[in-house]
């Protein structure tokens, strides 16, 4: 059985999704928060498998609400799918940045929310990575600075700094697969040992380490 923690501030939003999850014979929801503070002490009680968060709630919003229980070493199972009505939030980039796991505008499909649930509990990143390279390339491609240090990425082979770039540019395991001329389970065995070596929790991680080492650089950047 996979327990969710539902965080939002608004009661209906959390009684809709409630009402759906406990419809699916795996999904069970363990407690509702209306704020990240609560969602914070919820996380550490309950010990859920996955955290629906709303990355916009009064007080303690999800984003600092994620970012505190992804830095508690004994919450580090837990997997938090971020909540927005935007598609394209800024905030979203912080919150995976942190660590969540991926994100889920509030329209979503009945069936695709289920699907979500289910995914993040098997460790993989939420919704298809074109979808979070497209969040990553327009937020990390403002100007914020120079470039995230590329010294972390002086621990991978040159075949792992491939891996990344090509995870970065949005392409899924069988895709890098195709472009590196390998089987899908040597890709997958590749993206794996670069999340080990690299500390993060899921691709995600790896999409945002890329462009903010330049590793990836965002199209609009180059002149196209």
């Amino acid at each position: 059985m996979i327990r969710v923690l539902l965080a939002d501030d608004q009661a209906l939003v959390r009684a809709g999704f409630r009402a759906l999850l406990d419809s699916a014979p795996d999904i069970e929801v363990v407690a509702e928060a209306a704020d990240g503070e609560e969602a914070v002490r919820l996380a550490r009680a309950e010990r859920p498998d996955v955290v629906l968060m709303d990355i916009r709630m009064p007080g303690v919003d999800g984003l600092a609400a994620t970012e505190r229980i992804l830095a508690d070493r004994n919450l580090d199972a837990i997997r938090i799918v971020i909540l927005t009505t935007f598609d394209l939030d800024e905030y979203i980039f912080e919150a995976l940045r942190a660590g969540a796991s991926g994100f889920l505008v509030k329209d979503t499909e009945p069936r695709d929310l289920l699907q979500a649930v289910r995914v993040v509990h098997e460790g993989e990143a939420l919704l298809s990575p074109g979808i979070t390279r497209r969040l990553i390339a327009d937020y990390a491609g403002r100007p914020r600075g120079a470039p995230a240090p590329a010294v972390r990425l002086n621990g991978l082979t040159e075949r792992e700094r491939e891996v990344l770039a090509l995870v970065g540019e949005g392409l899924t395991n069988e895709e890098i697969a195709r472009r590196l001329v390998v089987s899908p389970a040597t890709a997958k065995t590749h993206v794996s040992r670069t999340m080990v070596k690299l500390g993060v929790r899921d691709r995600a991680q790896l999409v945002v380490i890329a462009y903010e080492t330049a590793l990836v650089t965002p199209k609009w950047s180059q002149g196209t």
